[in-house]
């Protein structure tokens, strides 16, 4: 599907407008929309509009990195939005000349969405030229990668609640599963912040130093967004160590009560080994109390290794 949002020079929205008509000199300005484009629709980048080969066949092969190139009268933007069900990246190309904006999905986009139809309701938004217009779809963009990474801290948040009630390996398949969505998320916002770096400091685009404060804005978004993304991380890691170090100390408390108990018993072992032998000049074996004999000093020798553990607090 192809959509075009024409604004003429009183700032107004043409309706009904068609790509012949984009050639009236009334027009100050023009956005067209590759919204899920056919085969057809996708040739009238080359056909129509005549853009640079490059530009094109990085339109039809996903998923290129975000980037910018200039060719002579056209900026090729590779901008990257986020599904919210799978993180993954979607691609969205956009070409900003002097007078126009064309911008390229094959997915369905509702950020695309919501910044046309600002556009086509707000008449001091069109005022504000190509420029703005152009700050709008990033910037609308870049906003919707804030809810992923909330949504993350709130699982962040129930992982440490949840710490004591749900089994230690529960939580690290959880929390390895996080710091796998992060990692999704940093591909995507990494790239775009480097974008607007280099938008920032060029010089090549008309129009853009009017419209500066916004572009800069939306860089901070993203410096933020890496923030969020580095501590999110870091806690993540935090959280690992800490149960590693939770599980070993557990294993350890386990393994020494184990070895007191072995440690209490291995004297008594052998008391018990030595008189099941079957020799019949054993001295012991014909004394008429020998057997409580034994018994007493078998549980002696077991309280006093015991008391003597206790008093160098083997079992806290």
């Amino acid at each position: 599907m192809i959509r075009i949002l024409a604004v003429n020079d009183k700032h107004e929205v043409i309706q009904q407008c068609s790509l012949e008509d984009l050639k009236n000199p009334n027009i100050q300005w023009f956005w067209v929309d590759f919204d899920a484009p056919s085969e057809d629709e996708a040739l009238l980048l080359e056909k129509y509009f005549h853009f640079h080969p490059l530009a094109i066949e990085d339109c039809y092969h996903l998923l290129q990195r975000p980037k910018l190139d200039h060719y002579e009268d056209t900026h090729f933007f590779v901008l990257h939005a986020l599904n919210p069900d799978t993180l993954a990246a979607e691609e969205v190309d956009m070409f900003w000349g002097n007078n126009f904006i064309v911008t390229f999905h094959y997915s369905p986009s509702k950020e695309m969405d919501e910044s046309w139809r600002r556009i086509m309701e707000q008449k001091r938004l069109r005022e504000k030229g190509i420029a703005y217009t152009a700050y709008l779809i990033i910037d609308k963009l870049v906003d919707e990668y804030f809810p992923s990474l909330y949504q993350i801290e709130d699982q962040l948040d129930e992982i440490e609640v949840r710490g004591k009630s749900v089994p230690v390996h529960i939580l690290m398949n959880e929390v390895f599963e996080i710091r796998a969505k992060l990692l999704k998320i940093r591909k995507t916002i990494f790239p775009m912040r480097d974008l607007l770096y280099r938008v920032l400091n060029s010089e090549k685009i008309d129009g853009l130093k009017e419209q500066m404060v916004y572009f800069t804005d939306i860089y901070d978004h993203l410096l933020k967004l890496s923030e969020l993304i580095d501590s999110n991380r870091d806690l993540t890691a935090d959280i690992r160590d800490s149960y590693v170090s939770m599980n070993s100390y557990r294993m350890n408390t386990i393994m020494k009560t184990l070895t007191v108990i072995t440690t209490i018993f291995m004297p008594l072992t052998f008391i018990a080994g030595i008189y099941g032998m079957n020799f019949e000049n054993m001295p012991e074996l014909t004394w008429h109390s020998g057997y409580f004999i034994v018994l007493f000093i078998m549980l002696v020798i077991g309280f006093s290794m015991f008391m003597w553990f206790r008093y160098k607090k083997w079992f806290d």
